[in-house]
């Protein structure tokens, strides 16, 4: 039998192994086969655990695929599960919404059912406080599961990727970023730094909610919304503030410096990152892992 086709009972260190059900297996098996093979939530209380990109998540809940003003897309990712604090602030969220001119909400990846590692797409994603949020309205219909996995996302950018589109990047995209920026449980967007650079641009009035809003690589068709550590997570490791001012200035601009030169000898390729196992995550994630 695969070990992944029954519950994770037990979760032992045994030098270079782990015993996991009563099966041995690897001790450097990559924690996101393990997180990825549960398709519920652990049975227990609701807590994130670790860091962002370092951690895993008990008591999960998942976001309704449907609601007033939101849809959850890629379904069978099931990716829609999340600490009860992320699945209320995006209710919340999604119900505000329309106030801005913005339809409701298209939710894409939230965290697995035990959070932890993924797969693919994602180093963060892991204690369920991360949620891509799409910069595609939700339209005025229930769309199909079929139209949920197919439908692609529309990238803000202009051809030229240093600035967006401004007949896809509308006051309407402007006004969803800022209304979520706004909202105090809010840590930190992540958009391009064209959108980044689209919001200085754009911004009157109170900038302070631009602070939250940083340039990544990627991010031109979401935004890629992470709340605060909720005050019962004992366990869960905040991030550190973003820097003081809104970030437009000489922050901004070194998304845009030249890159240097190449080498005239090629450089060594470096070698991948080690996969993350367990023993690298916090010792509460194994009895997440371990509870059937």
């Amino acid at each position: 039998m695969s070990l992944f086709a029954r519950p994770l009972l037990s979760v032992v260190l045994a030098g270079a192994a782990l015993v996991v059900a009563g099966a041995t297996v690897a001790a450097d098996t990559p924690a996101k086969l393990l997180f990825g093979a549960k398709t519920t939530p652990a049975p227990l209380a609701a807590r994130s655990i670790g860091a962002y990109a370092r951690g895993c998540l008990a008591g999960a809940v998942a976001l309704p695929i449907n609601g007033p003003t939101w849809q959850v897309m890629r379904l069978s990712r099931n990716r829609n599960w999340g600490n009860p604090v992320l699945v209320r602030f995006l209710e919340g969220l999604a119900s505000k919404a329309p106030a801005v001119g913005w339809n409701g909400l298209l939710v894409g990846d939230m965290s697995q059912p035990r959070g932890g590692p993924m797969a693919s797409g994602h180093a963060s994603h892991q204690v369920g406080l991360d949620a891509d949020i799409w910069l595609t309205q939700m339209p005025p219909r229930l769309l199909s599961a079929d139209e949920r996995e197919k439908l692609s996302a529309v990238s803000m950018l202009a051809p030229d990727t240093l600035s967006v589109d401004p007949k896809k990047f509308t006051p309407a995209q402007f006004n969803i970023i800022r209304l979520t920026a706004q909202q105090p449980q809010v840590e930190r967007i992540f958009v391009n730094r064209a959108i980044k650079k689209a919001l200085c641009e754009e911004a009157s009035g109170d900038r302070g909610w631009l602070s939250k809003v940083r340039p990544w690589w990627g991010h031109d068709f979401h935004f890629h919304v992470r709340i605060a550590c909720p005050a019962d997570s004992a366990d869960c490791k905040p991030q550190a503030p973003p820097p003081a001012g809104d970030g437009c200035g000489a922050e901004l601009q070194s998304w845009y410096a030249p890159p240097p030169p190449k080498p005239t000898k090629p450089a060594k390729p470096k070698p991948p990152a080690p996969e993350i196992t367990l023993k690298d995550l916090p010792p509460a994630c194994s009895e997440v892992l371990m509870m059937p």
